[in-house]
């Protein structure tokens, strides 16, 4: 009797886990950028560079006034003046993590000559980037949607791009490059878009599964169906494995909520709805979540420019808490913002988080009470993914993370199970 039942729960342990694979990734950026096609080139993300830190440098020229502009006038100063550091180093050496040259809603609606040739110059910038090694270590596209007013043109602009970078480099793709497919509504637009993937891949001898895409929640249709459950599920299967992430749209989504306009905002609590729907739905898969963007820009006097800052550095930490740990960003001037948030946010936990996963693998992760705080198994892992992304985004250095006693060579294995199993 005990054979059979044991029988029975393995075989639907390995049914439960073939629906919910898990998966990991090298790194998640923080953010992703996103500018129109008509102004990108191989220099943008240099150009976004120069910007931000001119920027930092003319609004916040030290820690201190960095700290008063984001409202964080009693916090540690000692702290800050790292942070501050921390983001400088950042700006100058990679500011831009990932870019999405955009022929959405950042480019507009314009006669098909005009948006062939940007997609063909895109392109060509793209290929001329990976020559010079100048792109960002994350990049893509985002096309219009898959609508019935817009599928044409969609699919005409991904072909030209796709085929003209192909040409220009010898069938090679920038590491990380995706295609963002927004206005999601049915499963059926994701598999067109594979549809399309396996053509170009044919034509161009391409490796199968060689083509990536995200999608973008941005419709109520995406988070419940007519069915009352929610599709997002369906939409990563449509995707055939080549799915890899979902990014939430603020604005169309509180709009089509029928939110109006001056209560838009990335902390709406139809927002964080829509978005714990996601984590729900997707949880288990190896699809990466992003939020979405801060749309007043900080642009103009100081005044104008801090008060900006601040609403952004409010709705970042607002998403790191729920556990979004990449958003977007709309222009340079946010990106010093970007970072200030994210480093704050690791740098603040850090000796709690060090402390706590030192003492979990001393003890082989059996339950613990370090100071109030109380750990079983399921925190070990946590934990390890907290290093792992305050690493990435430079958060923190690799001496500090080495505090904890874990190697670096444990780190990247990015499993707490397999850590444990080879100490033992």
């Amino acid at each position: 009797m005990m054979n059979e039942i044991t029988k029975k729960l393995s075989l639907s342990n390995q049914k439960f886990l073939k629906s919910y694979p898990g998966g990991s990734h090298d790194r998640q950026p923080v953010h992703t950028v996103y500018g129109g096609a008509q102004i990108f080139s191989a220099e943008t993300a240099k150009k976004m560079s120069a910007v931000a830190l001119k920027n930092l440098n003319e609004y916040a020229p030290v820690a201190t006034s960095l700290m008063n502009a984001l409202g964080e006038e009693k916090a540690d100063t000692k702290l800050w003046s790292l942070i501050y550091d921390r983001i400088t180093k950042k700006l100058n050496e990679e500011a831009v993590e990932d870019f999405r040259i955009d022929y959405e809603d950042g480019y507009g609606t314009r006669p098909d000559l005009e948006e062939d040739g940007h997609a063909e110059s895109g392109a060509l910038e793209v290929a001329k980037g990976m020559s010079q090694n100048s792109l960002p270590p994350f990049i893509g596209i985002r096309i219009k949607s898959f609508s019935e007013e817009c599928h044409k043109r969609s699919i005409r602009t991904l072909e030209i791009f796709l085929t003209t970078l192909l040409k220009a480099t010898s069938g090679k793709l920038p590491s990380h490059f995706v295609v963002t497919l927004p206005k999601v509504t049915h499963a059926e637009q994701c598999a067109a878009l594979v549809e399309i993937f396996e053509w170009i891949e044919k034509q161009n001898k391409l490796a199968t599964n060689t083509l990536k895409f995200e999608f973008m929640v941005e419709t109520t249709q995406a988070i419940l169906g007519p069915d009352g459950r929610s599709p997002l599920r369906s939409f990563v299967e449509a995707g055939k494995g080549r799915c890899v992430g979902a990014h939430f749209g603020t604005y169309d989504y509180t709009a089509g909520c029928g939110i109006t306009a001056h209560y838009q905002t990335m902390v709406n609590p139809a927002c964080d709805f829509a978005k714990h729907v996601m984590q729900v739905s997707l949880m288990g898969l190896p699809v990466l979540l992003s939020d979405g963007a801060t749309n007043v820009m900080p642009v103009g006097s100081k005044e104008v420019v801090h008060r900006a800052w601040k609403l952004s550095y409010d709705h970042i930490r607002h998403s790191l808490a729920t556990g979004y740990y990449q958003g977007w960003d709309l222009h340079p001037a946010q990106l010093p913002v970007r970072y200030a948030a994210t480093y704050v946010f690791f740098l603040e936990a850090l000796s709690s988080a060090t402390e706590r996963l030192k003492g979990f693998v001393e003890k082989a992760a059996k339950a613990t009470l370090l100071g109030d705080v109380f750990d079983d198994a399921a925190t070990g892992q946590g934990l390890l993914n907290f290093f792992l992304r305050a690493l990435s985004c430079g958060a923190i250095t690799e001496d500090e993370a080495l505090k904890t006693g874990l190697t670096i060579e444990e780190f990247r294995g990015r499993s707490f199970m397999k850590i444990l199993e080879r100490r033992r």
